[in-house]
């Protein structure tokens, strides 16, 4: 090793001048000044005060993870359902074309997510996670209620409603929209990604943050916490649907507004009970000034310095325990060099703790396994899409075509029922893990998973393509053939359905457990953060495809041409299992090399 070893206090620093030791006694106490009297990662109410023994009591735990679940439960069922249905209200209502409205979807889900950091930064820096979920769940509110007006008010869609009929729609002769009629309908959509940006990143780290640190339930709080999210699904792929088709689209996104309505009174009725963390600073800021103080010791060595760390039991990082020193990453150790002779009290941009340091060394760390499953997120936005157009073209026995993701989320149910009676026991004989498997075995697993399932239906698809051909469907690509049934397909529903809950479930846990006290919400928006950028790379990936496969000067149609019959989305499901097995790959080196920042615990092989 290059360089001392951190001093447990400043009086342990080498120099033991008076003039030395009054410096370093200032600079402690320019550190210590933004530490909380709880210690940095104690428990407060909701006026930032630190709860005591009585109060601890009285709040958290369950009781309180119930009305949070409430709030997820909505947020999804919204979330679902918009992504199920605007495109077809865009395209019947609004009169816009087909991959027009599924594009202006794709950026919805992809904003949405991909937005997060923006929620996760502020509840970490300012507001905390209570205050962002009960300021952007209100906005999410807004959205639906603007979405439900433009699906009420004939003012506010487009002209010509009752001359379009579907085939003109198909050929788009009907009236377009004017402009700020589609303005208003973009301002409601995004005002609830939005919303959803700020809620995603927060609720599940503050429904967490309703047990004790490290607390053995944390697992089973996350499943519970992906079964509200599952609920949530389920519901907007069945009684919205129900909804929609009996009683119209304004009675299906007001029951959207009205489900996030009740949702949010549960939220802010369960106030008294929630336990609350204090929010650190800008994590960005303290980010910033670990690279800039690395760059500007970047020539210096470890060998005559010592790393800086205040002294006592307490963190220089408001809502943050002190972090121990790793030998990963040593370039920024650097920032925390206390360089003889310079003066640097007061400024925080030239000298760092240790904890500060260990708190970017943490989120870089944790950003390629998060990265790794982009992957799945692109998988899981194809087959909301393609999976679909396969089902029309399938005997779906009355189920409406729209209700077939239920069946992944019906999936994610069973293997949540029976998750701790079947699952964890044989996977604790295998690996001696307590829960069955560690975050990062899930996530492999669910990758695994994942890449099984679009092999699989890349193998039905080249059966039901070769069916429709023999059996004369090949122009009926929206006609169902009534000798291939549609529940072939619940083999990669309940893959994908499988995957998505050993993947993000374990995610979730992951980012939580991992991440640093006074980041956690930012930490847990990486997971979203991955989501959107799987949308935008599916939409790439599309385009890609589409322009590289198609010639229609040449009369060869595109692997993802409108017509599934003529096209080749066996081929493509192909592509896309072939990039998840390089994906798996790359985790699996990532994986390896990680040090969970304290050990998972062990029992013994039976």
């Amino acid at each position: 090793m290059d360089h001392h070893p951190i001093p447990a206090d400043e009086n342990e620093m080498t120099s033991t001048s008076p003039q030395m030791q009054m410096r370093r006694n200032k600079l402690s106490s320019h550190f210590q000044g933004d530490i909380d009297d709880d210690g940095g990662v104690g428990v407060v109410d909701i006026r930032g005060s630190p709860m005591g023994s009585a109060e601890l009591a009285r709040t958290g735990g369950w009781v309180a993870a119930v009305f949070i679940f409430g709030n997820e439960m909505a947020e999804r069922m919204a979330y679902y359902g918009l992504s199920l249905n605007m495109v077809i209200f865009m395209f019947n209502v609004m009169h816009r074309p087909f991959a027009a409205s599924a594009n202006a979807v794709n950026n919805f889900l992809g904003i949405s997510q991909a937005s997060s950091l923006l929620g996760g930064f502020l509840a970490d820096a300012y507001l905390g996670r209570y205050w962002t979920i009960a300021a952007f769940t209100t906005l999410y509110l807004l959205g639906l209620v603007a979405l439900t007006l433009c699906a009420t008010m004939p003012a506010l869609q487009a002209p010509g409603q009752d001359e379009c009929d579907g085939f003109a729609k198909l050929l788009g002769k009907c009236q377009q929209p004017h402009p700020w009629q589609m303005a208003y309908l973009y301002a409601a959509l995004y005002t609830t990604a939005l919303g959803a940006a700020g809620i995603r990143p927060c609720v599940s780290s503050f429904g967490a943050d309703q047990f004790e640190e490290r607390s053995p339930v944390l697992d089973r709080f996350f499943n519970l916490f992906y079964l509200a999210v599952t609920v949530g699904a389920i519901a907007a792929f069945t009684l919205l649907v129900y909804v929609q088709r009996n009683h119209g689209w304004a009675a299906a996104f007001g029951a959207l507004a009205l489900a996030m309505a009740a949702s949010n009174a549960l939220f802010f009725m369960g106030t008294p009970l929630y336990r609350h963390r204090v929010p650190g600073g800008s994590p960005l800021t303290r980010v910033a000034q670990v690279l800039v103080a690395a760059y500007r010791k970047r020539h210096i060595k470890h060998t005559t310095e010592l790393l800086y760390e205040v002294g006592g039991a307490k963190s220089a990082v408001r809502g943050s325990g002190k972090i121990e020193h790793t030998e990963e990453l040593r370039w920024l150790d650097k920032a925390a060099v206390r360089v003889e002779g310079q003066e640097e009290i007061n400024n925080p941009w030239r000298l760092c703790t240790v904890t500060q340091v260990e708190e970017v060394k943490i989120l870089v760390r944790l950003a390629p396994v998060s990265a790794c499953t982009v992957m799945l997120s692109v998988v899981l936005t194809e087959f909301l899409t393609l999976s679909v157009q396969q089902a029309y073209t399938l005997n779906t026995r009355g189920l409406p075509v729209a209700c077939m993701p239920v069946f992944p989320c019906l999936a994610i149910l069973l293997l949540l029922a029976l998750y701790y009676r079947a699952f964890a026991p044989l996977a604790r004989r295998l690996t001696g893990h307590p829960h069955g498997a560690s975050q990062l075995q899930r996530l492999g697993l669910g990758l695994l998973l994942s890449t099984l399932s679009v092999a699989w239906a890349g193998l039905f698809e080249r059966y039901r393509r070769a069916y429709a051909i023999r059996h004369g469907f090949l122009p009926l690509f929206l006609t169902p053939m009534p000798g291939l049934s549609a529940y072939w397909l619940l083999i990669q529903y309940c893959l994908i359905g499988l995957a998505e809950v050993f993947c993000l479930v374990a995610l979730l846990e992951f980012l939580y457990q991992e991440a640093p006290d006074a980041m956690r919400s930012l930490a847990s928006a990486y997971a979203a953060l991955a989501g959107g950028l799987g949308c935008f790379l599916a939409t790439a990936i599309n385009t890609a495809v589409d322009s590289i496969t198609g010639d229609i000067d040449a009369g060869r149609p595109s692997w993802l041409a409108q017509n599934i019959n003529v096209g080749k989305f066996d081929y493509f499901y192909w592509l896309l299992a072939v990039l998840s097995t390089i994906n798996l790959i790359v985790f699996i080196y990532f994986a390896k090399a990680y040090k969970y920042r304290i050990k998972p615990p062990t029992t013994p092989h039976n």
